[in-house]
């Protein structure tokens, strides 16, 4: 799969070779996502290097789809999605794992093409969740300007011994 969008970005699907660049994304998205919600020297201790033997184990397994965002010659940022996890769903229903930009990436329009990209691969009628930190205004917006909404659902998470309360955001 391979798609080009209007803001010379490129979407395809993931494949081994990108989980460096992935892992890249994915610390340096939640170093600046969450610094408002987790502790610096949480935020300071990731890595990386911590993160690519496990994209690596996600990306060959071929459990569930990953696409990535490039541009300006490098990768902006990805999203994640399969089978949902949640106790209460359906064997058809879907789930959003991740989706994160690289910081320098944020308000160009890429998350809006990875997201309706994702969308794209969703058949009519199966709905989709996710889950978010109850505090994330910013994407809880996002969400909503793609059709999710708010089901009432939530859980508490432990994240470097910090309780968070991430929410449940449905589609479909």
């Amino acid at each position: 799969m391979m798609v080009e969008t209007d803001n010379d970005v490129v979407i395809r699907s993931a494949d081994v070779a990108d989980a460096t660049r992935i892992a890249q994304v994915h610390v340096a998205s939640w170093k600046s996502a969450y610094s408002s919600v987790l502790p610096a020297k949480y935020l300071d201790s990731l890595d990386p290097a911590d993160r690519i033997s496990q994209w690596e184990q996600i990306l060959d397994s071929g459990r569930g789809t990953v696409l990535v965002a490039e541009g300006d010659g490098r990768l902006l940022g990805f999203a994640s999605y399969g089978p949902s996890r949640d106790e209460d769903a359906e064997d058809e229903d879907l789930e959003l794992y991740a989706i994160y930009l690289d910081p320098e990436a944020w308000g160009r329009g890429v998350a809006r093409d990875l997201m309706r990209t994702v969308l794209a691969g969703v058949p009519d009628g199966v709905p989709m969740s996710l889950w978010v930190l109850a505090d994330n205004e910013r994407a809880h917006h996002f969400y909503r300007r793609h059709g999710f909404a708010l089901d009432g659902v939530e859980r508490i998470d432990d994240i470097a011994d910090i309780p968070v309360t991430e929410v449940r955001f449905r589609r479909g």
